[in-house]
């Protein structure tokens, strides 16, 4: 069976275990926060030694980067504007996890906060608040926002959905100047970036959530999630 790492804490990663467990695979989190029981099999997110990513990176077959928090402004040399709900210690743990399958080798799949990972990751910035009339398309509002989007003729996105995705979005912040390697592969209607790939890598992330569009939540007015799922799972 095929173990995938979701790098987020056990407490905060339950829909994407559930998803990806339907899909028959095994998988595994970081623990919970300081100071809280766990039951994962990884017991801290806090190594002493980073370089307990690539253990991680030999004993799992691939790599999700969840949802959270915002990123701290000083991983892409910017000051703060507007980030809030940081966790510095995790978001530079996620980042020696992405480098350390990028040298194994390993899919990578970012979700939300784990785009925004990926292109801080090949030295992409993050627009930290956007603009009040995007938040009104993509801020959370007591539940999903739901969108059209569009994909590119060829990109995964358009493989996957045609050529006007509709995904739903929790987020104020999104990538801004992209990293180097990646490439755009779904954008909204007001140009957030939506999904991006690694023209080299099995490397991809999307900015919405595909494991609250599958199985038990499964919407009708959304694709199925688990289409990203498994074509992430094809990657293996």
């Amino acid at each position: 069976m095929k173990k995938l790492l979701i790098a987020g804490y056990e407490n905060q990663t339950f829909n994407y275990r559930n998803a990806f467990s339907m899909l028959g695979v095994r998988t595994l989190s970081l623990g919970n926060q300081p100071g809280e029981p766990s039951s994962a099999a990884i017991s801290s997110p806090f190594p002493e030694n980073l370089h307990d990513a690539d253990s991680l990176a030999c004993l799992c077959d691939g790599l999700v980067l969840p949802g959270g928090g915002d990123i701290a402004p000083s991983l892409f040399q910017c000051q703060l504007k507007g980030s809030r709900n940081i966790d510095e210690a995790l978001d530079r743990f996620q980042l020696a996890l992405l480098q350390s399958f990028l040298r194994a080798g390993k899919p990578v799949l970012g979700i939300c906060k784990g785009l925004q990972i990926i292109n801080v990751g090949f030295g992409g910035t993050i627009i930290q608040d956007l603009n009040p009339s995007s938040l009104d398309i993509h801020a959370w509002d007591k539940k999903d926002r739901i969108h059209a989007t569009k994909a590119p003729r060829g990109s995964f996105p358009f493989q996957l959905y045609g050529p006007r995705p509709v995904v739903n979005s929790a987020h104020h912040q999104a990538a801004g100047s992209i990293g180097n390697g990646l490439r755009v592969a779904q954008y909204a209607e007001d140009f957030v970036v939506e999904a991006l790939y690694h023209e080299k890598l099995p490397v991809l992330g999307v900015q919405w959530h595909p494991e609250r569009m599958c199985f038990s939540h499964a919407r009708q007015d959304t694709g199925d999630g688990s289409l990203l799922l498994k074509y992430f799972l094809s990657l293996f």
